[in-house]
């Protein structure tokens, strides 16, 4: 039975597992998609979900408690500025994951985990370009 255990440990210690996902978000929220193992994505949508909702709240305090998790203030500013006006009539689900196949090298399942109506960066510069 799985009572009481609500997140993963990814075969990491505390502080490396942290450190990853930390970093694993502050990554999601800046491109806006990125490709890992499945395990990883599932946790990943947990605190970048957090992390869009604590931007909708906008408040001192709200920010605060993001830069505790997010790794940049320029990331922070998109999700309190931009994502939250994105998401702000959403009620949850920010994030999506495609599973992609298998790893060539150790066979582990690797996932995209992407935003959801996430602006497609290399549209907009073709559109520029033009």
């Amino acid at each position: 039975m799985r009572h009481r255990n609500d997140h993963r440990k990814l075969s990491r210690s505390p502080s490396h597992r942290k450190a990853m996902l930390r970093n694993l978000v502050t990554s999601l929220l800046e491109h806006e998609e990125v490709r890992t193992t499945t395990a990883k994505a599932k946790e990943v949508r947990r605190i970048a979900e957090r992390m869009i909702t604590l931007g909708k709240k906008g408040t001192l305090a709200h920010r605060r408690l993001a830069l505790e998790t997010i790794r940049s203030k320029t990331v922070a500013r998109k999700v309190f500025d931009d994502l939250a006006k994105r998401y702000g009539t959403r009620p949850g689900g920010y994030t999506r994951i495609f599973k992609l196949g298998p790893r060539h090298g150790d066979n582990a399942e690797i996932s995209l985990i992407q935003l959801v109506d996430m602006q497609k960066p290399s549209a907009a510069g073709a559109d520029a370009a033009n």
